[in-house]
């Protein structure tokens, strides 16, 4: 039999009291759903995607039903480079012609989607990829932007909000014990292709899921106030407050609009967490001390 290095007392006292710790949370949670929001730095570092991975895997294994969302925008900037165009964005929003929804496609629901897949089932998940084209799942409607009237004027292509999710796809993957990975695209009326905000996905998801917690991971720590502190347990009705007066502002607004919705319909918490801690999954789900903004539902 091969030698097994020793270890200290101390180190032996540690890792048992991490397992001390994730006890109560794995009883809570078991059975639970949680919706991940993945983007951000943790889909673009091989460490951290390999962790990632990983830690979705354990979630499942400790008998909690994850649901990944993901992004993929440097990803489709890199191809639209490839092909000589440049991408185009309208308050925050990417322009989605025709050819670049070929690309939308190309990229959410075939390179990024499968890598992601293919890292969970690695690491002994059981992953499987959707769009919401599969069976028609997420039912999208075009989106207009506002112009400075404040006027729905503004045509940026094939961009959607949802329309409806049906659950009943994803709820059927999580009993066979799957781990569904879905790239934001949605279906419209007349079958046509829409991108969505992954974070809008994630949100309205958790939502028709009664899922028990909503996580956004970002390249952030959180919500942070004017001085620079990270805020947690937050309540809908504070985070209004922030925003009116300008605490939150800029490109965490429809993060946080989506994270409030989710709340205010239903999520038990939403979690804004730091995508580029190792393993800020687990430390957010499993531990007494959360690497992000905590924001839970009124009483």
């Amino acid at each position: 039999m091969p030698a097994v290095e020793p270890i200290s007392a101390q180190t032996a006292a540690d890792k048992a009291s991490i397992l001390a710790e994730a006890m109560p949370y794995i009883r809570r949670f078991f059975g639970k759903t949680i919706v991940i929001k993945y983007g951000g730095n943790a889909m673009i570092d091989p460490e951290l995607k390999e962790g990632f991975a990983r830690d979705v895997v354990l979630l499942k294994l400790v008998g909690m039903n994850p649901v990944v969302v993901h992004g993929g925008g440097p990803q489709i900037n890199e191809l639209l480079a490839k092909i000589g165009k440049q991408g185009e964005f309208v308050q925050g929003m990417r322009v989605t012609d025709s050819e670049t929804m070929e690309i939308v496609e190309m990229v959410l629901g075939g390179l990024v989607n499968k890598e992601i897949v293919s890292l969970i089932n690695q690491h002994g998940g059981r992953a499987v990829g959707l769009t919401g084209k599969d069976g028609h799942f997420i039912r999208a409607r075009k989106m207009y932007l506002k112009d400075a009237s404040g006027q729905e004027q503004i045509d940026i292509g094939q961009v959607g909000e949802v329309d409806s999710i049906d659950p009943e796809l994803v709820a059927l993957l999580d009993t066979r014990d799957f781990i569904p990975v879905i790239a934001p695209v949605g279906v419209g009326q007349q079958g046509e292709a829409f991108n969505i905000n992954a974070d809008l996905v994630a949100g309205r998801l958790a939502e028709v899921l009664d899922a028990e917690k909503l996580i956004l991971m970002t390249n952030t720590s959180g919500v942070l106030d004017k001085e620079g502190k990270l805020l947690t347990g937050l309540t809908p009705s504070i985070v209004e407050q922030l925003i009116a007066d300008g605490t939150i502002s800029g490109g965490m607004i429809p993060k946080i609009a989506s994270a409030l919705e989710a709340a205010v319909r239903g999520v038990n918490a939403v979690h804004i967490i730091d995508g580029r801690v190792k393993h800020a999954l687990l430390l957010e789900v499993l531990t007494d001390h959360g690497v992000g903004t905590m924001i839970t539902r009124e009483d």
